[in-house]
């Protein structure tokens, strides 16, 4: 019984694998479709800083759906790396991607105040189970 929930979960993770590839090309092709269109429109080849910040944002989304998907090969069908590690550096990527399209002008100090909490918290999370890694090969 166990062996066939095993094969099953491998085959849902595959199926995950690919579902993702097919999201992250077609992200890609967003991505490139943006790029072109915002540089082909007038004024040419001069980008605002709207237009910018979207490219920024898709840029950081397509990288985020990229780790997402290694994070399935490595942690699922590899084994070679703890669940908890690659969820702390996939949240990491992703409040990075939103302090970098943040707007600061219609952003709160509140919500400043939770982004840097939450970049603190994962950030310390992050080192304290790296070090605790590292402790545990020394032994």
């Amino acid at each position: 019984m166990f062996s066939i929930l095993k094969k099953f979960e491998k085959l849902m993770i595959q199926t995950l694998m690919v579902m993702m590839a097919i999201v992250l090309l077609l992200a890609t092709l967003d991505l490139a479709w943006l790029i072109i269109k915002d540089i082909t429109t007038s004024p040419y080849v001069i980008l605002s800083v709207d237009e910018l910040l979207d490219i920024f944002g898709l840029f950081m989304l397509v990288l985020i759906g990229i780790e997402l998907l290694e994070t399935i090969m490595k942690t699922y069908i590899t084994q070679d790396q703890p669940h908890y590690e690659v969820v702390l550096s996939v949240a990491l990527i992703a409040i990075a991607r939103k302090v970098i399209i943040l707007d600061l002008k219609e952003v709160d100090s509140l919500i400043l105040i939770g982004i840097a909490s939450i970049v603190f918290a994962l950030t310390a999370g992050y080192f304290l189970m790296k070090r605790s890694r590292s402790y545990d090969r020394k032994e």
